[in-house]
């Protein structure tokens, strides 16, 4: 907040924040909460602005997710049947439509959801995962709201909230709008466990 009111009272003609995809004022995130609160101070502030909303990031996700257990030589735990679809973005790709956003029309006072190429479930980030490290990777299975081993307990509601919705966005349009050539699951997997053993 204070940094919206610091750049308005600078003279900034366009603010470009990056939010997260479903925020809420209501959501019983905190960091969700904040973001959403956030996102109507920037419209409030009279300044043009840009707000983007990434789904949840792939480095971040399959490093905790799997990344973990692949080092600690555990099974991957996922929950519910993890059958639930979801967009998920590579930071990169954010930053790529960060940069693009400064000087597209599109991007004025507009509120832009964020995914990545492909809408996939947990078990199809697991089966991916595996073709990146060169063997199946083991999985076990946990009831929603049973603890996710591995997983840092402020994440354990998010990990089980995603088992709840699926978040399916069609980005062949906003990519060509502004020019970002989405990146697979594959090239980011292939990043996070570069150097991992198979």
């Amino acid at each position: 907040h204070n940094l919206i009111e610091a750049a308005r009272a600078a003279g900034v003609k366009h603010f470009v924040f990056t939010s997260v995809l479903g925020g809420s004022p209501d959501s019983p995130v905190p960091f969700v909460q904040g973001k959403a609160k956030t996102e109507e101070r920037l419209r409030a502030s009279g300044m043009d602005y840009t707000i983007l909303a990434p789904n949840f990031f792939m480095e971040v996700w399959v490093g905790m997710v799997i990344g973990g257990p692949l080092q600690a030589g555990q099974p991957v735990t996922l929950v519910g049947e993890a059958k639930r679809k979801h967009s998920l973005v590579s930071m990169a790709d954010v930053a790529a439509f960060a940069t693009a956003s400064v000087d597209n029309p599109a991007a004025r006072n507009a509120h832009l959801p964020i995914g990545g190429p492909k809408a996939l479930s947990w078990r199809d980030i697991v089966a991916a995962c595996g073709q990146v490290v060169g063997r199946e990777l083991p999985m076990q299975f946990v009831a929603i709201g049973e603890p996710v081993p591995s997983l840092p307990e402020a994440v354990q509601p998010l990990m089980w909230g995603l088992e709840t919705y699926d978040s399916v966005l069609d980005m062949e349009e906003i990519a060509r709008t502004f020019g970002v050539e989405l990146t697979p699951l594959e090239i980011v997997a292939g990043r996070v466990f570069e150097g991992m053993s198979p």
